[in-house]
This record gives structure tokens, C-alpha cells and sequence, in this order.
């Protein structure tokens, strides 16, 4: 059931952050880096309930080949991407669970 996925505001600045790191890494790393995460995004697009609840309603998928997850929430008509984040930052920085929209 695919479900259109809208975006926090956070969550430019999030990959912005990890594309600089990386890309200054090695160049263009930064863009394998956005394609993982676009490829995670696809995935919550097409299966939004794939993924384990980690805190109430939020869900989180890990992104392949990076060290990031992407922690979102499945409403009725959409899905929310809350941010993007690095998996070592402290849990407690983790996304708490909003009331969902019904």
C-alpha cells in the first residue's frame, strides 16, 4: 500500500549534514550517501509497515551501506519522515510519538 510521504523541515538539514561529511570524505561519496537514503525513503513510500515501531508510533529504517536511519510515522493518508539521523546519536534524541492524524 504505498502512501505519499511528506517531510519534516528537519530532514533537509539532516541530509545536507551527512552529504557535506561524507562528500568531504571523498568526492561524490556524498551523493551514494543520498542515494541510500532515497532508496530507504522508496521503500517507506512503498511499504510503510515494513519497518519496526521503535517508540510508540515511530518507526525506523535503516539505511544501507551508512551508518543513518530514517524514523517516520504511518498516519491514515500519509507518512511523516521526522528526521534522519546518524545511529550512534543518543537514543534519547530519537523522534518521541506525536498523535497521530486520523
Amino acid at each position: 500500500m504505498a502512501l505519499p510521504v511528506v517531510y519534516r523541515r528537519k530532514v533537509g538539514r539532516d541530509l545536507a549534514g551527512g552529504y557535506a561529511w561524507y562528500n568531504g570524505k571523498r568526492d561524490g561519496l556524498g551523493e551514494e550517501f543520498l542515494a541510500a537514503v532515497n532508496s530507504a525513503f522508496d521503500t517507506i513510500e512503498r511499504f510503510p509497515d515494513i519497518f519496526a515501531r521503535v517508540h510508540g508510533e515511530v518507526r525506523r529504517a535503516v539505511v544501507s551501506r551508512f551508518p543513518y536511519a530514517v524514523f517516520y510515522s504511518v498516519e491514515t493518508k500519509r507518512v511523516v519522515v521526522l528526521t534522519v539521523l546518524h545511529t550512534a546519536r543518543d537514543p534519547r534524541i530519537w523522534p518521541q510519538p506525536r498523535k497521530i492524524v486520523r
